[in-house]
């Protein structure tokens, strides 16, 4: 189901929820979300009323006159609007509503803060020709995106848009090496690295929201697969340990300890950083702090291995270094250079063409290509545009030299949609509501902003015009 059919279902079902002869229906929703909402939490209680709710006021619908002649996209659609707005009231009370599932969320969070510091993807075999660090961190960020939305669908979605990144990645690297379509062995490691490095919050409470609160009816087919692939990674983190990551005991235990001492005192640095008066001046970020520590602790480290010298050696040595140290720094070389010098090499190299191998679309015309091909080329894009942008980033160059024929308000990073077989049905993003003129040249360097507040804000209007006629009597959501 695409975006709009996705919003437009929740804008039908409330629509339809505004008719006289929907009283009955507007009447069991709203007692359903009062009795819910004033009994105390229970887990698996409150997941088996929410099911049987949803189950039920389905089946009505399909009987009510309102839906007479509809189709089954239109009642799945009714159905998911359905389930958007019950669970949309119910966020806050079902939403890691335990402590066990809040201390669970925070040990793992902890956890996976430690391991990312070290961890490569060697540790997890993951053969280096499936290697793509710069690529996978479109699937991070997907992951990343998941507590920007309270509907269950909408967060199994960023579930589904990150596997599917990494399986098409994984995909794509098979087929320039001619090699069998990836498994389930070649998929799972990469989909825990990438969770390590993302790090995405509240993990632990956002899959068991997705495993209680969206209905079972709907996770199946490759929805279920991925899902299930993210609740094994969850649980390979949490049990994670030297074996798992192919070390020794004392290398894993030595590496967690310097992890956790580089935390520690990024910490307190951040800690010192908020208590400057002047906070114009020597504003460091995390990203250079974490540099400075390891910086620390490999110094440390290679000093335990060198010989005691002598106090005007170690001067020399010192001022050696630091203008070997200046020199590196004055000659680090341009984008343009870089390039230069590349475009050099490539001339002098007896294969040069065998480099552009995984490149297949760099000699077709454009009668040559199909439908089936946009994909790919999508995909390929972004993966140009992330590799473009992460090198000027470490150059410290500011990467402006996008064609000029595209608008910056045009280059808004957004990854494929998913498909789910069962259903035959394309599921996007997230549900996004229609954005203002004025505000769409505001988000051109964002990715994917959420409009989940805003159809949030609109459901206590929509709920307050079926019961009061446009009335507005109430003042909480």
């Amino acid at each position: 189901m695409e975006n709009a059919d996705v919003f437009l279902g929740l804008h039908d079902f409330l629509e339809r929820m505004r008719q006289p002869s929907a009283a009955d229906f507007v009447k069991s929703i709203k007692s359903f979300i009062v009795s819910f909402s004033n009994n105390a939490p229970d887990p698996e209680r409150d997941s088996a009323a929410v099911q049987s709710f949803l189950a039920n006021m389905e089946a009505a619908f399909r009987a009510h006159p309102l839906w007479a002649g509809c189709s089954e996209e239109e009642l799945d659609s009714a159905g998911e609007g359905l389930e958007k707005y019950v669970m949309t009231k119910l966020f806050t009370r079902v939403f890691a509503s335990i402590p066990d599932d809040v201390k669970t969320d925070e040990q793992l969070s902890e956890k996976i803060a430690l391991v990312q510091q070290f961890v490569r993807p060697e540790n997890l075999d993951i053969k280096a020709s499936f290697q793509n660090e710069t690529s996978w961190l479109l699937a991070q960020k997907e992951l990343q995106k998941i507590n920007m939305y309270k509907a269950p669908r909408d967060k199994l979605v960023c579930i589904l848009n990150c596997c599917k990144v990494i399986n098409n990645l994984l995909l794509n690297a098979s087929i320039a090496l001619n090699e069998n379509p990836p498994g389930a062995d070649e998929f799972l490691p990469v989909l825990i690295y990438v969770t390590i490095k993302a790090n995405p919050p509240q993990l632990h409470s956002n899959l068991l929201y997705i495993q209680r609160y969206r209905r079972q009816s709907r996770l199946v087919g490759e929805a279920a697969y991925f899902f299930t692939n993210m609740l094994s990674a969850e649980s390979f983190i949490s049990n994670i340990d030297a074996q798992a990551l192919s070390m020794e005991e004392s290398e894993f235990e030595r590496n967690m300890e310097s992890a956790q001492a580089l935390l520690s005192g990024l910490s307190a640095d951040m800690d010192g950083l908020s208590n400057q008066n002047d906070e114009s001046e020597g504003q460091i970020s995390v990203e250079q702090l974490i540099q400075s520590k390891h910086q620390g602790v490999n110094s440390t480290k290679a000093k335990e291995h060198l010989t005691p010298v002598r106090s005007s050696e170690s001067k020399s040595v010192k001022k050696v270094t630091f203008a070997k140290d200046q020199e590196l720094i004055t000659k680090v070389p341009s984008l343009s250079e870089l390039e230069n010098k590349g475009a050099t090499m490539l001339l002098k190299e007896e294969k040069a063409s065998q480099v552009f191998q995984e490149y297949p679309y760099l000699f077709a015309q454009v009668g040559d290509l199909t439908i089936s091909d946009v994909e790919d080329l999508l995909n390929n894009y972004k993966q140009l545009v992330f590799k473009y942008v992460c090198l000027s980033k470490g150059l410290g160059s500011a990467a402006s030299s996008l064609p000029s024929s595209v608008l910056p308000s045009q280059v808004q990073l957004q990854v494929e949609t998913v498909k789910a077989p069962e259903e035959n049905k394309r599921v996007e993003l997230n549900d996004e509501s229609e954005k203002d003129t004025s505000e769409t040249n505001d988000s051109s360097n964002q990715v994917l902003n959420s409009n989940e507040e805003k159809v949030e804000s609109q459901l206590p209007e929509d709920e307050e015009k079926v019961e009061q006629g446009g009335k507005n009597d109430e003042t909480s959501k």
